[in-house]
């Protein structure tokens, strides 16, 4: 099977050179790698265009920011592989997992597939600030939040790890452009009677300072969205 590789990459100039020489190392693997420059303001299209030459193979530059879930759409259109995988640009998840989260697919019959943070066997690594700690306890109650109406049993629904058999995203119509991709995509995926399958991963998490672009008002709308995809627009 190719696994076609998605990155939405925003703002990543000292990472996504070397995040996509991880993933280039993967030789056991079918795979087509996928970039979308969502208008990043750095010299992050420089470094694509120049330093990057072979690591990809299909390169969309976007002239604005336009979100996450915009980003991926855009990748999505140019997909064709037979199973798809989310990859953020920058160091945070560890391409090495890619194995154990298509094996399920592959072998065990599942169409979905998160990479769990928090689930037993995963390796973690965070910055110990309380804005961690905030973000941590925001997302296990967004996770339970999502459980009780996606009828789900996931431990980490936000997870960028998300890998999808290439048909079945093909069921749903993503509209979302920022960070509620996620919540829309697992609402969509659950109003298939898809239940979604969990591994353990890797996860090296890091500051703002650092780069991470997910803040408080992101956890509000993502309240907002799991509501909005399971009640007011369930199904639609």
């Amino acid at each position: 099977m190719l696994l076609s590789i998605v990155i939405p990459v925003f703002n990543e100039e000292k990472f996504i050179r070397e995040i996509l020489l991880k993933i280039k190392k993967l030789n056991n693997l079918k795979k087509e790698i996928i970039l979308v420059n969502d208008g990043s303001t750095d010299s992050t299209q420089y470094v694509i265009e120049k330093d990057c030459k072979g690591l990809y193979d299909k390169f969309i530059n976007l002239d604005s920011n336009f979100g996450k879930g915009y980003a991926l759409r855009k990748g999505f259109e140019l997909v064709v592989g037979d199973i798809i995988i989310v990859q953020d640009a920058d160091l945070e998840y560890d391409p090495q997992d890619y194995l154990k989260l298509i094996d399920p697919i592959i072998n065990s019959g599942h169409d979905v597939v998160y990479g769990s943070r928090v689930l037993d066997g995963s390796t973690r690594t965070r910055p110990k600030t309380f804005d961690t700690l905030i973000r941590v306890l925001a997302n296990r109650f967004l996770t339970f939040l999502s459980n009780v109406l996606n009828n789900q049993n996931l431990t980490d629904a936000h997870t960028c790890y998300k890998v999808f058999k290439t048909s079945r995203l093909k069921q749903i119509k993503l509209v979302e452009n920022g960070f509620n991709f996620c919540p829309e995509i697992t609402a969509k995926f659950s109003q298939l009677g898809i239940k979604i399958h969990e591994v353990p991963i890797s996860y090296y998490g890091r500051t703002h300072e650092e780069g991470k672009k997910i803040s408080f008002v992101d956890g509000f709308r993502a309240i907002y969205a799991i509501i909005l995809y399971n009640i007011v627009y369930k199904n639609k």
